[in-house]
């Protein structure tokens, strides 16, 4: 079964922002090896996009709990812990 879920414009615009703004961040680094720039200034540019990376997975999984987790146990489908579980062990660097 495949699930989708219809976000709130605010919630949309938020998330669509954050991709745009690490779209850039990534082309921004592949300008700079294109320009052969120094290692360790492309380092921090990549360690900048990680952590937006992470903003915005954080920010997914935080309006993931507050709807569609919480909306799932209230409807008596408690299997969805068990996904969260799952999905947060994904995320988990290893």
């Amino acid at each position: 079964m495949h699930k989708t879920k219809e976000r709130s414009p605010e919630e949309y615009e938020k998330l669509i922002h954050r991709l745009n703004r690490l779209e850039g961040q990534i082309r921004g680094i592949r300008g700079m090896v294109e320009k052969n720039a120094y290692c360790t200034d492309i380092l921090t540019q990549v360690a900048a996009a990680n952590a937006a990376l992470h903003a915005f997975s954080r920010e997914l999984l935080s309006n993931h709990i507050k709807t569609c987790v919480v909306s799932d146990i209230r409807n008596g489908d408690d299997s969805v812990v068990d996904d969260l579980i799952a999905t947060i062990d994904k995320m988990m660097l290893k």
